[in-house]
């Protein structure tokens, strides 16, 4: 269930203050009942109308996608540079869960269901991301603690704890790529956090959110997500555990 508010916005009837205010004035019915409670809840079934108009609801959607590099995870008016969203075939207003930096390929996903988006990014979830990078220079081992133990960033916040994996070093490049796990998703955390130990990343790609993976499809192509997909990711958000992936 959701609030009535809420549907009457998504609809694209009028802002969810305005529909608070609608609601307010009586020009709001469902299942024929005038409503003029507010924190009313509707569900999928129940018919809606507001000044005699039946409203359609959305369906709700939901994708992942290869993000190519060069690309921007925003809705708002951008003619200069490529949106994810346009890449998507789809009739309903959709939007990114989260973002990656223009240059940050990999794992991204679209809806256009709030609650859903909101539990893949809000911090209590810990909901595990990887990422593939590649910094200049040679990461040492006592950065790889200091990233295991949380790094404080620019601002004074410090970052839960995080794993490193899959090391590589290219001595001849001066270059060093490797698995990033994190269970945050702060704003360009991973610049972030390689900036504060002194190292520029040269490419990043994120190859994973909780199990979603993206290997079977190239830059900017996209797949419908399962419902048991869907399912499972919200399960993982609520389950909000992440020691397992520092220890492991």
């Amino acid at each position: 269930m959701e609030r009535l508010q809420k549907v009457i916005a998504q609809a694209g009837i009028a802002s969810r203050r305005k529909a608070e205010a609608m609601i307010l004035e009586g020009r709001v019915f469902v299942n024929g009942v005038r409503v003029k409670e507010m924190g009313t809840k509707v569900k999928r079934k129940d018919v809606i109308m507001v000044d005699g108009k039946m409203i359609e609801r959305e369906n709700k959607v939901y994708f992942v996608m290869n993000k190519p590099k060069k690309c921007v995870c925003t809705n708002a008016n951008d003619e200069d540079r490529k949106k994810a969203i346009d890449l998507i075939d789809c009739n309903e207003r959709i939007f990114t869960v989260g973002r990656l930096d223009y240059d940050t390929s990999g794992v991204l996903i679209l809806t256009n269901d709030g609650e859903f988006a909101n539990m893949m990014v809000h911090p209590r979830h810990h909901i595990p991301k990887v990422y593939n990078l590649t910094i200049n220079g040679t990461l040492s081992g006592e950065d790889m603690k200091k990233i295991n133990q949380g790094i404080v960033l620019e601002d004074g916040h410090k970052t839960l704890p995080a794993k490193v994996k899959h090391i590589r070093k290219e001595k001849d490049a001066k270059q060093t790529t490797f698995d990033l796990i994190l269970v945050e998703g702060r704003n360009r955390q991973v610049k972030r956090m390689m900036e504060a130990l002194g190292y520029q990343v040269k490419r990043l790609h994120r190859k994973q959110l909780g199990f979603l993976r993206v290997d079977d499809l190239s830059q900017g192509e996209y797949r419908i997500l399962k419902p048991f997909e869907v399912k499972k990711l919200r399960a993982l958000a609520m389950d909000g555990t992440f020691e397992h992936l520092i220890k492991e």
